[in-house]
């Protein structure tokens, strides 16, 4: 593309950035350093942007225990937003899942039980009894559905997991990271929200049976809505947590610690320390133009350009305006021009550390333009060279 146009796309970019930027009125403070936990691994991530706000060991290799669970809903949920599965839908509980040892819903062999009240089961009350059941109801047996499992975990870029169950039973060959359960957490959550609720639920009761969610911190802290524990004697005591506070979510995840007090404390802890210190800023809207790009030979000459996805950036607080972000364009763009086309990318950077980057699309098709427009616009780019 001829340097003035690149010029003035990136200049209007920048003056656009520049008046966000103004807007920040927080005054900077010191990050100090994320609060001891006394665990096998952790992590702590902002769920808009992605970015990680402190870690230990996020990718060494765990036994995930009931955190399993986790994926066994989101292979439900998946099933029941493409319509192969309903709420209401009535599942019969076979022998194999009447015996599953562990926590248990309490269901009984041959009675027919509602989807709605098995999830319920498998999230509030931890029950292997209800996972198996749903797993059955869905793939047939339960190895069927951990290759549903793995599927999911695939295509959600889980690299370091592998599920030979449903509940979260130990086997050698059923291992994740923390790292891929907040992945996993803040898929589910962005896919899933009216699902996700319920992991807020506080108890259930089923056959006069009322069993209450073991997530202590949704009792001591009502920004919590969120996720799920888990403990074997190998694997310790596990908490993956998420929590809302003024429109920013986070999500901790916290293996290996010594008891539920401690798993507990270390989340409220991370999770205190990334609203405390962090904030996160949407820059710009998904398919919403950030700017315009001149189009060669084309029906018309303007096309408006920006991110698919919303482009979010998590800071510490009081260094928006520290923020550097920068639109970088492909070169000269040609019509046609299909809709979606990916045209250069953008990156925000802060003291030369990588805070996110999203691909630049167009917003919209251009056809070819009739043979004077593009005679025209010939000449225009031979004046140029």
């Amino acid at each position: 593309m001829p340097q003035r146009f690149i010029t003035r796309t990136l200049l209007s970019f920048f003056l656009l950035f520049a008046g966000i930027a103004a807007n920040a009125q927080t005054a900077s403070m010191p990050l100090p350093k994320p609060p001891g936990v006394d665990a096998k691994s952790y992590i702590l991530i902002d769920a808009q942007s992605g970015q990680v706000l402190a870690e230990s060991e996020p990718d060494a290799k765990i036994e995930p225990a009931s955190i399993t669970k986790i994926m066994s809903s989101y292979v439900v949920f998946s099933e029941i937003a493409k319509g192969n599965l309903s709420e209401t839908d009535l599942v019969t509980i076979s022998e194999t899942a009447w015996r599953m040892g562990g926590s248990k819903m309490f269901i009984e062999v041959g009675k027919q039980v509602p989807v709605m009240d098995l999830l319920r089961g498998m999230i509030v009350q931890s029950g292997n009894d209800a996972t198996i059941a749903l797993a059955e109801h869905i793939a047939g047996t339960e190895d069927s559905f951990a290759a549903f499992m793995n599927q999911y975990a695939t295509q959600l870029g889980l690299s370091n997991t592998h599920f030979t169950n449903a509940t979260g039973w130990p086997d050698p060959e059923h291992y994740t990271t923390a790292r891929d359960i907040a992945t996993l957490i803040r898929a589910l959550v962005s896919a899933f929200p009216e699902h996700y609720k319920l992991y807020a639920e506080k108890e259930y009761t089923y056959n006069n049976i009322t069993q209450h969610n073991r997530n202590l911190l949704l009792w001591r802290d009502e920004s919590v809505d969120g996720v799920k524990t888990g403990h074997t004697e190998s694997a310790g005591y596990c908490l993956s947590a998420s929590a809302v506070r003024d429109g920013m979510r986070l999500i901790s995840v916290v293996i290996g610690a010594d008891g539920t007090k401690s798993r507990t404390r270390y989340s409220q802890a991370l999770l205190n320390y990334g609203f405390r210190f962090f904030e996160t800023r949407k820059l710009f809207e998904a398919d919403k133009p950030m700017d315009t790009v001149r189009v060669w030979k084309g029906a018309t000459q303007a096309l408006g350009i920006g991110p698919q996805q919303d482009f979010y950036i998590t800071i510490p607080r009081g260094r928006f305006d520290d923020v550097n972000v920068k639109a970088e364009l492909q070169g000269q763009v040609f019509a046609p021009v299909s809709a979606g086309q990916k045209l250069g990318s953008i990156t925000a950077t802060l003291d030369d550390s990588l805070l996110s980057t999203a691909d630049i699309h167009a917003l919209d098709a251009v056809e070819q333009g009739s043979w004077w427009q593009r005679l025209l616009d010939e000449a225009r780019l031979f004046m140029h060279r």
